[in-house]
């Protein structure tokens, strides 16, 4: 997504190569033999790096996938006995006879007596991870101009699940396995994710979508953390991916497998198997293990940046200390009643699948955490979306109800995902200003009622459109739209009013389907003129046929005219309307509107002509 980044990232790995001393002696695979033991290397408390005992049991070949291997063995030491493998232990180096064999990666099950675990070869790490330097991030299927949440939601979750079954989880040992029941799974070591600044609701927006990835369930993380060292990462200390930093965080932690120079090797396996990606690479600080039957975990929180992690593979997380990340930056300002402003400053990780769903938890974390939760609200939302070499895509909009912060959130999140999931052209957001207002009632009207002054109409004749708004616990008003009708009109007409939801849909089954923009700009475009929550939408409609050519709109074409741009672009560049709008307005109104009404409006006759 953003090219001159990822090519700088490029050009510092290539460069670190050149330079960077001989990392520690590798073992191959094809030397490892059962019964021997291995050194394993971890922190079990703060950064204090602690040796574990791994008692090779075997080589699983080809179990993970094709050509992708697994080193079987049972870990002792420290505080395995009674934990089992330890979620946040992804990564850790296994040494032996002084050369590394490979990453702790997969566990073997839930409610193991033993801590039987999966180790990552390295050979397969330091592959995965060269062989993918260059190219963009991949771009996830496309949220259309108009989806909500559900639909953002649905994408984020049916891709993390695609690219984590990529990734290998979970794939069954053989019968063969030595006094190993046949229905054991080993499946990658879950990862911890750590919140700051973020509470419980913002924790569940994320959890579902993540949770399909291999994440564990977020946990607030102690602040307070130590002064860093400065030192160089060393193999066995806990690292951290960042993927919202600022006065929020948001963060996965796992293990340091090997440091070559600047070059940094985590996880051993995938944390979303996104390939290229540019998320932060931080320190890390373990608080405590935290045992159970189930998944003992490490408690940790993630620390100052470092670098950058820039590739996502199914063997390992990677990237370089020393770069600073290119992330979007994003801030928020929220206020109540008029009152002083709260503001909010942080930074996404950057990538057209994560970058939306991250950006709806920092929203919904603010306001769920500074805000009421029960009860009625509104929230006036106003947003930026700067984008480089575009124009900026703007938002102002209006959501009221119970509990109305989702909506809110998604107001931003759901566009952003329209923007960096389109087919067209890669897009660079440079950064997110979101400004909320936010008070503790209900400001919702309901269109009640619509007419005309005059019922019958002439072509040509100016029309004033009665429309009666029923505020919640307010005095019913009258507003007034003017409506001229067209010369050329053909009745009878069709008059819609109605809240943005509502005409949106009517829009579309009117068109037979949604209009897709065929340009970056026309989706842009697009998006800034999506229907708003506070807003009630006038469309005067007629039966004269129209079409949609590369994404316009062409009402009252003639016939003839529309065969020929059908026979000379194609079915797919040119698609007929039923019927052709004859005029719109708008009027923008302080509350969210609900409702929609419809009228058919009968044309006098003409007068005659002396």
């Amino acid at each position: 997504m953003k090219h001159p980044a990822i090519a700088a990232l490029v050009l510092a790995w290539g460069a670190v190569t050149l330079t960077a001393p001989a990392p520690t002696p590798h073992m191959p695979v094809a030397e490892i033999r059962p019964g021997m033991v291995g050194v394993g290397k971890t922190a079990f408390q703060g950064t204090a790096i602690e040796e574990f005992q791994a008692h090779i049991l075997g080589v699983l070949h080809s179990n993970v996938g094709p050509r992708r291997d697994l080193v079987l063995a049972r870990l002792e030491g420290g505080p395995l006995a009674n934990t089992g493998v330890i979620a946040g232990m992804s990564g850790s180096p296994v040494y032996v006879g002084g050369r590394l064999i490979g990453a702790v990666s997969y566990s073997l099950g839930a409610f193991a007596t033993e801590a039987l675990a999966g180790i990552t070869p390295i050979g397969e790490i330091v592959e995965a991870a060269r062989s993918g330097l260059a190219g963009p991030a991949a771009v996830p299927p496309p949220v259309p101009v108009g989806s909500d949440l559900a639909t953002l939601m649905s994408v984020v979750e049916r891709a993390l699940e695609r690219a984590r079954d990529q990734a290998g989880a979970p794939w069954a040992l053989p019968p063969s396995g030595r006094g190993l029941p046949g229905a054991a799974s080993l499946q990658p070591i879950a990862l911890p994710l750590t919140l700051g600044g973020l509470g419980k609701q913002a924790a569940e927006a994320v959890s579902g979508p993540l949770r399909a990835a291999g994440f564990l369930p977020p946990v607030q993380a102690p602040g307070g953390l130590p002064a860093a060292s400065g030192a160089p990462l060393q193999p066995g200390e806990p690292v951290g991916v960042a993927l919202i930093t600022g006065d929020l965080q948001l963060g996965a932690t796992g293990t340091v497998t090997e440091v070559d120079g600047q070059r940094v090797y985590a996880f051993g396996h995938a944390m979303y198997n996104l390939g290229p990606a540019c998320f932060a690479m931080t320190r890390a600080y373990v608080h405590a293990v935290l045992p159970s039957l189930s998944q003992s975990m490490k408690i940790a929180s993630v620390g100052e940046t470092i670098g950058t992690i820039q590739q996502d593979r199914a063997t390992t997380v990677a990237g370089l200390t020393g770069v600073r990340p290119d992330m979007v930056g994003m801030t928020v300002s929220l206020r109540r009643d008029g009152g002083p402003a709260r503001r909010f400053s942080f930074e996404l990780g950057d990538h057209p699948l994560l970058t939306p769903l991250l950006a709806y938890t920092a929203l919904t974390g603010i306001i769920v955490e500074h805000e009421h939760d029960i009860g009625h609200a509104t929230y006036r939302v106003r947003a930026r979306i700067a984008i480089d070499g575009h124009a900026p895509v703007e938002i102002d909009d209006v959501h009221a109800g119970e509990q109305p912060g989702a909506a809110a959130a998604s107001a931003v999140a759901v566009p952003l995902s329209s923007l960096l999931t389109n087919g067209r052209d890669p897009v660079r957001v440079r950064a997110i200003s979101v400004d909320i207002d936010s008070a503790e009632r209900l400001r919702a009207a309901t269109i009640d009622r619509i007419w005309l002054a005059a019922p019958e109409p002439r072509r040509g004749q100016t029309v004033p459109l009665k429309i009666l708004l029923t505020p919640w616990r307010g005095e019913p008003a009258v507003r007034t739209v003017e409506i001229e009708i067209p010369r050329h009109a053909e009745g009878p007409l069709t008059l819609v009013v109605a809240d943005g939801v509502s005409f949106a849909q009517w829009e579309q089954r009117e068109r037979r389907a949604a209009l897709a923009p065929s340009t970056l700009d026309q989706l842009i475009k697009a998006l800034n003129q999506a229907r708003r929550g506070n807003r009630v939408y006038v469309r005067l409609a007629g039966r004269d046929a129209g079409a949609i050519v590369n994404g316009e709109i062409l009402p009252s074409l003639p016939g003839s005219v529309l065969a020929v741009m059908q026979s000379d672009r194609g079915a797919d560049a040119a698609s007929a309307l039923q019927t052709s709008v004859l005029g719109t307005w708008e009027i923008s109104t302080d509350e969210a509107v609900r409702g929609i009404r419809t009228i058919t409006i009968p044309l006098a006759p003409p007068v005659p002509v002396p």
